[in-house]
């Protein structure tokens, strides 16, 4: 009996749990699939849900979760791990145009104080710069986080005093 009166409550959310997945997606096929997806984990976990607490809120939660966590492997995907030797593909300037040469002289005057990193430093700070997270990095390179902080600060700190005529 308990079943059957969490499934119509679940039914009754349904519109309204469509109305958030297409704010969160602003597309109707995946808004479907996300009210899918969320109805068959809220169904699927059913003996966690504490009775007399917000099931409303409860749903909602496992919705946003999904969509942050589907998101979050999405860009994942996306992202590019240079594991080249000399780290070629990351070397490559995503822009050649310059508008004047001194712009060219300090893009390339940075790529030597880099590049002269030793290869512990180098790749952690490459990482970060094309966007990844400490935890991120840290996972991926199997380094504990405060390594790679603290790898991310030297490099900057290097930059920076190697660097500091062209400010």
């Amino acid at each position: 009996m308990k079943s059957l009166s969490f499934q119509k409550d679940l039914i009754k959310i349904q519109g309204e749990l469509l109305r958030f997945a297409h704010k969160l997606t602003t597309d109707t096929e995946e808004a479907n699939d996300l009210l899918q997806e969320t109805s068959l984990k809220v169904l699927d976990n059913e003996d966690k849900y504490m009775p007399d607490t917000n099931f409303r809120g409860w749903v909602y939660t496992i919705m946003r979760n999904i969509f942050i966590n589907n998101y979050r492997k999405v860009m994942r995907d996306q992202t590019f791990v240079d594991r080249t030797d000399n780290l070629y593909h990351l070397n490559l300037s995503q822009n050649t145009k310059f508008e004047n040469s001194e712009q060219a002289y300090d893009l390339k005057e940075m790529r030597r104080v880099v590049n002269s990193l030793p290869r512990e430093y180098r790749v952690p700070f490459a990482m970060h710069v094309s966007g990844f997270k400490y935890r991120e990095i840290a996972d991926k390179l199997d380094l504990p986080i405060g390594t790679v902080k603290s790898r991310i600060f030297f490099t900057r700190q290097r930059l920076q005093s190697d660097l500091k005529d062209f400010r």
